[in-house]
């Protein structure tokens, strides 16, 4: 999780949920305790907002923690203060989906299914700007930021470690014309680079590939360590939705591997995407 501090919160207030689950308190009766308010220790738990260390000590002193974990999540609540690369943009990455991009940057593995749009990861800027231009009332200014951000995510694919990217792509979002046939060409062709990386891996879901789970797009994004579990990210026009259950969590994890299973291998789905490349190259 090096370099998120969103990621490094999250793991803090996971922790600290687990001990006071052990303790077999409530919140209401650990902040009776130490003179808090139940909601305080509610907001420790669930990441929102910052996390003072001193909160942290007086938590894990409460809760009888060895000194080297106190340590540990004292440790966790200082890292989680400092600022990502993408909080210098502003309004471009706001509230709801900064915490998106914070835990994108410590994923281990990435699975996503888009069925309208290719996925963010893996658009062409000219393929962004039409899109960013159609969301919202925005200048260009604010749709040039905006793009940027979208570019310097995708640098998550060639870094070393780089998570590992499956996408499963309905037909009808390479079909569907973006901007103009020019942009959907450059975008398929990119698309077609980015699926012979290592770690990425793009199958196409045909028209004719039957019933599948009534959902729309989603992210499921795991990590490298076990304490960490995967989150399930859905958006929408202004907000998202964080999914984290055990049982939400599995009936995504299901829902995708019946996606990928109906959708074309790699192989044709490549052969697919060329075959619509040549009919938006007419």
């Amino acid at each position: 999780m090096a370099g998120s501090p969103t990621a490094r919160r999250r793991r803090l207030a996971i922790e600290l949920k687990k001990l006071r689950e052990e303790s077999g308190l409530t919140c209401n009766a650990v902040g009776k305790e130490l003179d808090w308010s139940g909601s305080k220790v509610n907001r420790l738990e669930t990441g929102l907002g910052r996390v003072q260390p001193s909160d942290v000590d007086a938590l894990c002193r409460f809760y009888g923690t060895s000194a080297e974990l106190r340590d540990l999540l004292k440790s966790f609540a200082k890292e989680s203060k400092t600022k990502g690369w993408w909080h210098g943009h502003g309004d471009a990455v706001p509230a709801w989906f900064s915490v998106y991009v914070g835990l994108e940057q410590a994923a281990s593995d990435l699975r996503s299914y888009q069925s309208e749009f290719v996925p963010g990861l893996l658009q062409t800027p000219a393929y962004a700007t039409e899109l960013s231009r159609a969301s919202a009332d925005q200048s260009d200014e604010e749709i040039t930021s905006l793009v940027e951000v979208r570019m310097r995510r995708q640098q998550l694919l060639t870094a070393t470690p780089s998570p590992d990217l499956w996408a499963v792509i309905h037909e009808g979002a390479l079909r569907h014309v973006i901007g103009d046939r020019s942009t959907m060409v450059e975008q398929i062709e990119h698309l077609l680079d980015a699926a012979t990386l290592r770690n990425v891996t793009v199958q196409i879901l045909p028209f004719d590939a039957g019933s599948y789970p009534a959902t729309g797009p989603f992210t499921i994004l795991g990590f490298p360590e076990q304490e960490d579990p995967d989150v399930v990210y859905r958006e929408g026009l202004t907000d998202s939705v964080y999914l984290e259950s055990a049982a939400d969590v599995s009936m995504y994890n299901k829902g995708f591997d019946l996606l990928r299973a109906l959708a074309l291998g790699p192989e044709r789905s490549a052969s697919l995407m060329r075959t619509i490349l040549k009919e938006h190259d007419r």
